[in-house]
Parts: C-alpha cells; sequence; structure tokens
C-alpha cells in the first residue's frame, strides 16, 4: 500500500532558520562561493534539516509524533537550494512493507529533490494507526 505524498518547500530563509536552530553555521549552507569551491552545485540544505522534514511526513502517517518507534535513514544525495524566492521542493513518498500482529507497520521510505533521490535506506515503524 502507498501511503500519500508529501511534498516540502526548502528556501534559503529555511536554512538560516535551520542553522540558527540547531547552530550549524558551515559556509555549504549559506555561501554558494564557498559550497561551489568544494564541489557541491552551490548551497546545500543541512542532513539532518532534509531528514526532519521527511520525519514530518512519518509523523503525519502515523497520526501522531508518540506512533513512530523507529526512523532511520542514510544520506545519499545533498539537497540543491537555489537563491530566489522558490527554492526546491523535497518530495516523499512512502509505501507499506509489512504489518505485525503487535500492531507495529514498517514503512519504505523515498525522498527526492529534482527526481533525484537524496536519502537512501530510509525506514520507517510506527504503530499501526487504528
Amino acid at each position: 500500500m502507498e501511503l500519500p505524498t508529501k511534498t516540502f518547500r526548502v528556501t534559503r530563509a529555511d536554512l538560516v532558520r535551520y542553522a540558527g536552530a540547531s547552530g550549524d553555521f558551515n559556509p555549504i549552507h549559506w555561501s554558494d562561493r564557498f559550497a561551489t569551491g568544494v564541489g557541491l552545485p552551490g548551497v546545500i540544505a543541512h542532513g539532518m534539516f532534509t531528514m526532519a522534514l521527511v520525519g514530518r511526513a512519518v509523523t503525519e502517517w502515523a497520526g501522531a509524533p508518540d506512533a513512530v518507534v523507529d526512523y532511520g535513514v542514510r544520506f545519499t544525495r545533498p539537497v540543491p537550494v537555489p537563491d530566489d524566492d522558490d527554492g526546491t521542493e523535497v518530495e516523499v513518498t512512502a509505501k507499506v512493507k509489512d504489518t505485525t500482529e503487535e500492531g507495529l507497520t514498517r514503512i519504505d521510505i523515498i525522498a527526492t529533490c529534482r527526481g533525484q533521490k537524496v536519502l537512501s535506506q530510509a525506514r520507517a515503524v510506527i504503530r499501526t494507526p487504528r
């Protein structure tokens, strides 16, 4: 069973807010000159910010934050965020892989940006919504 697609817009302003909240002021998240100088396509979103967006989708599918039993990802590709008013989008889809007799549901998650998969081995276990 496929779960409803969730789409999240990411702008440079979001990166500034996340940097302030997390304390991660690495210039790859705000300086195009620095980011391209180290071989990136430009400014990229914080990996943990991307993971948090996907986690938000998981909690929405689960129905409540405390229904998430386990959640993990591996970072595959950066999320480039252009310096404009539109930013970019992270699209999150998932499929239910298994439901146990104990009422736990395992979901496999796919997160993409511009058609490119940005996370791998993204999975969650949630208490089965009633």
